[in-house]
C-alpha cells in the first residue's frame, strides 16, 4: 500500500515522502491518526505542488538545521544520576533528562528527536545522535556524574 506521510515518522520515513505499507498498518493506524494519507493520483499532484512551493523554505530550515548542529557537536551537558556503591546507574538516562539539560542551555530540541544508542550503564562519557533534518543529524557528548 502507497502511501504519503503527513509527519515525520522514525524508521518509516519524513514528512511528504511517499512510501510502502503493509495495508494494515496504513488504514488501521497511520491513516486514521492522521500521520498518512493515501496516495492517489490527486493526493500526488497536490504532494508535487507542494513540494515545490516548499522548496525555498526547506532550504531556510536545513540551513538552521547545520548550524544547530555544529553548535551541538561542540556542547557537552552534565547529567545527574543516582549512582550505586558498585557504580552501576539507578534506573537509566532518558532522552527527556538530555532534552531538559539541552534547554538550560538555550537550545529547545524535542525528545522524539533524541536517540542514545550505546547503554549508559555507569559514570563516563556518552554520546547521543540528535535528529535535527532529514539531511542533518548530529551527535552530542553528555557526561553522566553522581549525585
Amino acid at each position: 500500500m502507497e502511501i504519503i506521510l503527513k509527519t515525520d515518522i522514525k524508521g518509516l520515513g519524513y514528512k511528504n515522502d511517499l512510501v510502502d505499507v503493509k495495508p494494515g498498518y496504513g488504514r488501521n493506524y497511520l491513516i486514521p491518526q492522521g500521520f498518512a494519507m493515501l496516495a492517489t493520483p490527486s493526493n500526488k499532484r497536490i504532494l508535487e505542488e507542494n513540494i515545490k512551493q516548499a522548496a525555498h523554505k526547506a532550504e531556510k530550515i536545513k540551513t538552521a538545521a547545520e548550524e544547530l548542529a555544529s553548535k551541538l557537536e561542540s556542547t557537552t551537558l552534565e547529567i545527574k544520576a543516582k549512582i550505586g556503591d558498585s557504580g552501576k546507574i539507578f534506573g537509566k538516562v532518558t532522552t527527556l533528562q538530555i532534552s531538559d539539560a539541552l534547554s538550560e542551555k538555550g537550545i529547545e530540541i524535542d525528545r522524539k528527536k533524541i536517540s542514545i544508542n550505546m547503554p549508559v550503564s555507569g559514570e563516563g562519557e556518552f554520546e547521543a545522535e540528535v535528529d535535527l533534518h532529514r539531511e542533518v543529524t548530529s551527535t552530542v557528548k553528555f557526561v553522566v556524574v553522581a549525585e
